[in-house]
């Protein structure tokens, strides 16, 4: 099959419009959805600043700080596969629901924790919590999605992840004015993420299962009642028709776990595209700003407080870049736009270790700093994160598809991992300028990857985009 037959496929499809009901409650799922997405993002993004007034009170070395900082990232890799693999097995809803509850408990964990040690485990916890989130979310949104909007709203996963730093920036602002110096500041910073979680948990309790789980385990008549809600009839039952001939065809094959990445090519081939996505988007040292952007400010000239402030521009410009980025991905393809995106962060990283390194310090070089890292997350937000994350949720075949995204997404977390625990090493010891010429040398590498590897996803249905890659891998 052809791309202008996918697309006419497609279009096929698309030719009724849903009602204002089936709207509503495609909205609704989403919503709901996403808070994991708002839990991941303010979980990752609260460390920033908390972390310098965690370290008077609990003793931190760069050692143990990066220890803090990473032991989430170490929970998120084995999150994302333990996560990947039980969505597949007992559904994608159910794990959310699961997910919700760790969310709660690595938060509390984290606010009452007495030592690094307590510390560590609990932002582990927290992490198995975000890892899971990171890959169940995105292929709960891909496969209740209609093919048309699947980028809009899967990418409003992307959304919410920014918008959760935000909030993350702007409460730790708000917390250390209000709070001052007083010890045990950052635990109000790290509670708030408690409230989400109980809104994820309860809001996911009246939400429908994926179809295309449902037709995975042959559960044929529940996958269409939960299509007729998303979609009108007529396209509910055409919808059924070729998403239930794709389960048989997979059940036939078993597709499903580890033996196929061994003994699969065109799926082994898939996973290899899938793993450099994921590295792709990491290395360009985007985490890096989101767990040390106050640091980073800090060394390049702004106070403590004023630091914290500025890094809420930050956190704007995530949201703002997100939202256009959404408006992006219904007009152009995804490959071009994830290697403009690898282009532009490399630059403004190209800068910010030129400008470190040249201009003295004060002001000039601070607001130079914060002005580069403002166009690298406009570049990494606007056109990566959400390219990386969509991509991640439909190359991978359906029966495997939470699994195959969960080991894609391990490979992310380990890559986060390795850079959120390493990084004050190398600024301590190289730094900060020849730091960041590693990654503007990390990203010309990437950008020949994509443009060599990663194939164009945009205007298919799952379905059709799994046969496309089927027949391209295989060959």
């Amino acid at each position: 099959m052809n791309v202008r037959d996918d697309t006419l496929q497609a279009s096929a499809l698309t030719t009724d419009a849903p009602s204002p009901a089936v709207s509503r409650r495609l909205r609704v799922i989403t919503v709901v959805a996403t808070f994991g997405g708002l839990l991941f993002g303010y979980d990752t993004g609260v460390i920033n600043g908390a972390l310098p007034y965690m370290t008077d009170d609990l003793g931190l070395t760069p050692v143990t700080e990066g220890m803090v900082t990473s032991s989430l990232l170490l929970g998120a890799a084995l999150g994302a596969v333990a996560g990947g693999r039980l969505s597949d097995a007992r559904g994608r809803r159910r794990t959310i629901l699961t997910l919700a509850v760790l969310f709660f408990v690595g938060a509390l964990g984290c606010t009452l924790a007495p030592t690094t040690a307590v510390m560590v485990v609990a932002r582990f916890v927290l992490g198995l919590a975000v890892g899971g989130a990171s890959v169940t979310v995105p292929v709960y949104l891909a496969e209740v999605s209609p093919a048309e909007r699947r980028g809009a709203l899967v990418t409003r996963n992307e959304l919410m992840i920014v918008s959760g730093q935000l909030l993350a920036f702007t409460s730790n602002a708000i917390i250390a004015n209000v709070g001052g110096e007083s010890g045990g500041v950052w635990r109000w910073m790290l509670v708030i993420a408690t409230v989400p979680a109980v809104v994820l948990w309860f809001g996911m309790l009246v939400m429908p299962e994926s179809p295309r789980w449902l037709a995975s385990q042959s559960r044929f008549p529940e996958a269409l009642e939960v299509l007729k809600q998303v979609r009108s009839e007529a396209r509910a039952e055409a919808e059924l028709s070729e998403v239930s001939a794709l389960a048989v065809k997979d059940e036939q094959e078993k597709l499903g776990g580890w033996q196929d990445i061994k003994s699969v090519p065109w799926v082994r081939r898939l996973m290899f595209v899938g793993f450099g996505i994921a590295i792709v988007q990491q290395i360009t040292g985007v985490n890096t700003i989101m767990y040390y952007g106050t640091q980073i400010l800090t060394d390049a000239g702004f106070t403590s407080d004023s630091a914290l402030t500025a890094n809420i521009a930050n956190g704007v410009i995530s949201v703002l870049a997100t939202f256009f980025g959404i408006w992006l991905l219904g007009r152009v393809n995804r490959r071009p736009m994830l290697m403009v995106g690898q282009l532009g962060t490399t630059v403004a990283l190209l800068f910010i270790g030129v400008f470190s390194l040249v201009l003295p310090a004060g002001d000039g070089r601070a607001y130079a700093v914060l002005a580069m890292t403002v166009t690298f997350l406009a570049f990494q937000q606007g056109a990566i994160s959400p390219v990386t994350w969509l991509m991640l949720s439909e190359i991978f075949p359906m029966r495997m598809r939470g699994f195959g995204m969960g080991v894609a997404a391990v490979v992310l977390w380990l890559t986060n991992f390795v850079i959120g625990l390493v990084f004050p090493s190398l600024v301590d010891g190289i730094g900060i300028s020849s730091t960041f010429f590693l990654f503007v040398v990390a990203g010309g590498f990437s950008l020949a990857f994509v443009k060599r590897y990663v194939p164009e996803t945009r205007g298919r249905t799952l379905e059709t985009l799994e046969a496309e890659l089927r027949a391209r891998f295989s060959s």
